[in-house]
């Protein structure tokens, strides 16, 4: 009976039995990687949802000069995004839309799917993935009331402390500048009461412009205001000059 060799010197049954020891072991080391591979997807995709939240609301922890810097989609928008792609790509034409507001990745679809390749769900006040076989949550805001119905109020006074008493109340106008929530602009107008005391609700979240407008002489004097989450933000604004 001939035995056949191969070129390296091993028979072929002894070629077979070692590519079934090799075909154990690779499938031995993958049971015991796969629960590796698995945190990993998990990790991955938290925090993919986490940095999909902070496009669309912003990262929290950015300051600049004790000031709040990064609002994200709606701080620029005044809405929520109408899908992901709206985070990298302009939904239509959005003169207030500076994005994008986060990476896209290696192609238009990297940043809408999580770990295993399914497409992120996105809800108004969340971001959830299903691709491991059960859903992982990542809530963007507790209410979209909290992102897009905040209220400033303050009051105002002269540069000499006095305010503007009931004759000259009617002749200030307070004009907050802010994005609609449609890609455009709008304007929200109060009037300070004889004690300089005004309030303007409705606003969304964002670094916005308060102008100060005294009628009669036509001086106007802007601010910068932070609109933050879910607060009434409290202003006490001091005329430059003595206008009355």
């Amino acid at each position: 009976m001939k035995t056949f060799y191969s070129q390296n010197g091993f028979t072929v049954v002894e070629l077979v039995i070692v590519i079934i020891i090799m075909g154990i072991i690779a499938g031995v080391a993958m049971r015991q990687l796969q629960p590796t591979i698995e945190n990993s997807r998990y990790e991955q995709t938290l925090r993919e949802m986490e940095n999909i939240g902070w496009a669309i609301t912003g990262n929290p922890n950015l300051y600049s000069d004790g000031a709040r810097t990064d609002f994200g989609y709606v701080g620029d928008v005044g809405g929520m995004p109408p899908s992901l792609d709206a985070l990298v790509a302009n939904p239509g034409g959005f003169t207030t839309w500076k994005g994008p507001y986060m990476d896209r990745g290696l192609n238009a679809t990297d940043f809408k799917e999580d770990a295993w390749g399914v497409t992120y769900l996105l809800s108004d006040t969340a971001v959830r993935s299903v691709g491991s076989g059960e859903t992982l949550s990542h809530t963007v805001v507790a209410s979209t009331s909290l992102l897009l119905s905040n209220t400033i109020e303050g009051v105002i006074i002269n540069a000499d402390g006095t305010p503007p008493g009931a004759l000259l109340a009617d002749s200030i106008v307070l004009r907050l500048d802010y994005p609609d929530g449609s890609g455009g602009r709008m304007f929200g107008i109060a009037s300070p009461d004889a004690s300089g005391a005004f309030s303007i609700g409705g606003l969304p979240v964002g670094n916005h412009t308060l102008s100060m407008i005294y009628i009669p002489d036509h001086d106007t004097v802007q601010y910068t205001v932070s609109v933050l989450p879910g607060r009434t933000q409290r202003l006490d604004l001091v005329s430059p000059a003595d206008l009355w």
